[in-house]
């Protein structure tokens, strides 16, 4: 039988350099970049930039894909341009189309962590524009476009973690919020999750995430102690300058998805700190 092909949209950055990590054995993997090449042979990647529809196009009907994993970053007017172009592309195929969003189109309310089911209410305009291309895609590929909301993305190369470390090494101070409740999640955790969507066919929209919620101030706190450092780097301000706990943090009402690949706050802090 012939392997499903995968086209990752975003292959070089943080979480597509860990879908290609999980999804190499049992999938056909292609992918785009824009600047730094990815980890895929020479002729299955692609250079593409967000504004190219003329090549998205040729990639997309050169390769056929059976899954489109879109994890792209760029100006949100072409975005929106693009995933509209590549929806009407595959609306004709039997393709299936997963694009990350984010916590951020619920960040007009920070009363409450935010279930799949509640409807998204945005104040950003990057929060407002994932939920335009949900919504879109949704519309023009119906159940084959599956929503994937995201927290924050941590892994031993992520920039986050990067920035810990440099801060630590320069005594350079990081700003946190200690009333700013949220979940996190790992790039290889995330693809593991979304490796288990794929081959259960599983449709609709996701909220991906620690299963328990840390104030920032709290996870940065355990990190940087973990680390050997003196907590004194962090700089603590309260969010919406408020003492009222605000929460930025995605919870699940679906039961789909096993324990065994659900962490914890405390497993990611583990993990981070491994082998170090």
């Amino acid at each position: 039988m012939a392997m499903d092909k995968v086209l990752i949209l975003g292959a070089s950055g943080l979480v597509g350099k860990a879908l290609i990590d999980e999804l190499k054995d049992g999938f056909d993997i292609y992918g785009t970049y824009s600047s730094s090449l990815t980890g895929l042979p020479v002729e299955k990647q692609f250079q593409l930039e967000v504004q190219e529809i003329e090549k998205l196009l040729e990639i997309t009907r050169s390769i056929i894909p059976d899954i489109v994993i879109s994890c792209l970053r760029g100006d949100f007017d072409h975005q929106l341009k693009f995933h509209k172009e590549l929806a009407m592309e595959l609306r004709n195929s039997n393709s299936r189309l997963y694009f990350f969003s984010t916590t951020n189109v619920f960040d007009g309310d920070f009363t409450k962590p935010h279930t799949e089911s509640d409807i998204p209410i945005s104040e950003s305009d990057y929060g407002k524009f994932k939920i335009e291309c949900e919504n879109m895609l949704k519309e023009i590929l119906d159940e084959r476009a599956i929503i994937i909301r995201i927290p924050a993305i941590w892994g031993k190369n992520s920039p986050r973690w990067n920035l810990i470390k440099e801060s630590i090494k320069n005594n350079k101070m990081i700003d946190v919020f200690s009333n700013l409740v949220c979940n996190n999640l790992l790039d290889v955790q995330l693809a593991k999750q979304l490796r288990f969507i794929i081959e259960n066919h599983l449709k609709g929209t996701f909220h991906l995430g620690s299963v328990d919620m840390m104030d920032q101030g709290q996870y940065f706190e355990q990190i940087i102690s973990k680390l050997g450092s003196e907590k004194s780097i962090l700089r603590y301000q309260l969010f919406q300058e408020t003492d009222d706990t605000r929460y930025f943090a995605l919870q699940s009402i679906r039961d789909d998805m096993p324990d065994s690949l659900q962490s914890t706050n405390q497993d990611i802090i583990s993990y981070l700190l491994s082998g170090l």
